[in-house]
């Protein structure tokens, strides 16, 4: 067995720019959760300054400028140091991309892709100012934050040592195995597109403040059924002037809500089936535990989301416990995709291939 070699400079940038976009995220949603997604009427600056007006002739340019939108301080440093994070992230990928194709062996296609995805992110970030809070602009910009956290994963993945895999033995135990193999892969990425989906639904109730309309477990109280409107879940609402705290009814609200808490028992049958079935295979167990135990952390948030009301830690914690599920279940299709085992399972096939030849 051999493995690749280590590329120590690339590795560590892709390994600080993971980590600084689970930062990005974290902070974004801090952004979002205290109201100050428009913190900064304008982008990329924030009222015609680089930073937030703060001096007596500074401020009264702003209220000059934007006379509708008076500067709250604290809501707009939070925008701005959300910016200034993700602006640093934006040139982390820079380099990524332009070290990819410095070098060969480097993955240049995902580092092209994850940096085309940062650009418009940084679309995405200027329309959810430009168009005022936009709902599926919103949504889209939590799903690209996900998305650019998954692919710097990947990458990570990618190019971290690992032991290759064309070996008689592993072959052996693959032709032995297809079928369990097969029903592992399908049960892996069906969980993944549960997952994403779950994601998806916690950004729309997020961006149509739909968080606390239902105060009480399991689903709803009142006539939940008797109030679901699919009109909720159109993606292009009537034009307003602001979508600042919402502009859709009660009802429907409500409707989203419950989607969301009836997307999150699906979510966790599929998490359970998935870690069942990787259970069965002892060096797969790591995943299994892993899923179980995030998932569970996430169910316990959920719920004190709605019993206390959407306290803000509880709440930025939900969105990174998300995202950390979501990693989790990624990496788990990445290795049975690609075949890309630790050391450890290594072992185990290869043994077990001697067992059954």
């Amino acid at each position: 067995m051999h493995k690749t070699q280590k590329d120590k400079p690339f590795y560590f940038l892709v390994t600080a720019t993971f980590f600084l976009s689970l930062i990005v995220v974290g902070v974004g949603a801090y952004t979002r959760l205290t109201d100050a997604g428009l913190g900064c009427p304008d982008w990329p600056g924030c009222y015609g300054f680089m930073s937030v007006p703060q001096t007596e002739s500074q401020l009264q340019t702003a209220q000059a400028i934007y006379p509708d939108s008076p500067v709250e301080p604290v809501k707009a440093w939070n925008e701005m140091v959300h910016r200034y994070i993700a602006g640093s992230l934006g040139l982390l990928v820079l380099m990524i991309a332009v070290m990819a194709w410095a070098r060969s062996g480097r993955p240049k296609l995902l580092s092209s892709f994850l940096l085309g995805i940062v650009f418009f992110q940084a679309l995405l970030g200027m329309w959810t100012v430009t168009m005022q809070l936009m709902p599926i602009v919103v949504m889209a910009h939590l799903l690209g934050g996900f998305t650019i956290v998954s692919l710097l994963w990947l990458l990570r993945l990618r190019i971290q040592p690992k032991p290759l895999f064309y070996q008689d033995g592993f072959k052996t135990h693959l032709s032995l195995s297809r079928r369990y193999l097969t029903v592992l892969k399908s049960v892996a990425i069906a969980a993944l597109i549960v997952v994403i989906g779950q994601i998806a639904l916690g950004g729309w109730t997020a961006a149509n403040y739909a968080a606390v309309v239902c105060t009480q477990l399991p689903i709803c109280e009142g006539d939940w059924q008797g109030m679901f409107d699919p009109r909720a879940f159109e993606l292009i609402q009537p034009q307003h002037s602001s979508y600042e705290y919402g502009v859709l009814d009660y009802a429907q609200r409500v409707s989203i809500h419950v989607t969301h808490r009836i997307g999150a028992i699906i979510t966790t049958v599929f998490i359970l089936v998935l870690a069942g079935v990787l259970w069965l295979k002892p060096p797969l167990r790591r995943y299994s535990i892993a899923m179980i135990g995030v998932l569970s952390v996430q169910i316990i948030l959920g719920i004190t989301n709605v019993l206390a009301s959407l306290p803000l830690l509880i709440a930025v914690a939900h969105n990174v416990v998300g995202l950390i599920l979501l990693l989790i279940v990624v990496t788990t299709c990445y290795r049975l995709i690609c075949d890309c085992r630790s050391p450890l399972e290594v072992k185990y096939f290869a043994s077990e291939s001697a067992t059954h030849g």
